[in-house]
């Protein structure tokens, strides 16, 4: 007797807590396994490996030196890897610490007077593409993080801009010619 043919059995799953329905689990579980095997990764190059073992001409074997070889290069291979994942972990977590600490240095100049440069493209008469830049000042209201960069929130005139860090020329009193 088949087991999927019998009516008796309940078509659903239960795995760590969650009830699924049978059929829908058993094609998301293998779509996923075929994701998994669609890079080749260690399993995938120890079968190739076995395969080849099991497919060498006995009467001119490979020498095991080859075979050794290639699972040495494998395995510096995956360490190179883990190193390279260890590597933009840490370039993350570092990146988070410094944009954290420079918002954090930032917002002590909210209430501050600002001074900055914005680049302006234009086409002359000629129709050619030329920058130029333009002076703001006016007063720190806050700090924005926009795009992963940390940006300060200035507002001149009644308008509010957003300064890259880069382009601020001064700041405090007697940026905006109020004094000092």
């Amino acid at each position: 007797m088949d087991i999927m043919s019998d009516s008796t059995l309940l078509n659903t799953i239960t795995v760590d807590g969650i009830t699924y329905d049978a059929a829908k689990y058993a094609a998301e579980k293998t779509a996923q396994q075929v994701k998994d095997n669609s890079a080749l990764g260690k399993d995938a190059f120890l079968q190739l490996l076995v395969t080849q073992m099991q497919y060498q001409d006995p009467l001119d074997p490979q020498d095991n030196g080859e075979y050794l070889a290639q699972l040495a290069q494998f395995s510096a291979l995956e360490q190179m890897t883990n190193v390279a994942d260890g590597l933009s972990n840490v370039s993350n977590l570092v990146s988070n610490i410094d944009t954290s600490v420079l918002v954090g240095q930032l917002s002590h100049m909210i209430g501050q007077d600002l001074q900055w440069n914005e680049s302006v493209s234009y086409r002359d008469e000629e129709g050619n593409m030329k920058i130029s830049s333009v002076k703001h000042e006016g007063k720190v209201t806050g700090v924005s993080i926009s795009d992963g960069s940390p940006t300060i929130i200035a507002e001149e005139k009644g308008r509010t801009y957003q300064v890259k860090v880069g382009d601020v020329t001064r700041i405090g009193e007697g940026a905006t010619g109020n004094g000092g």
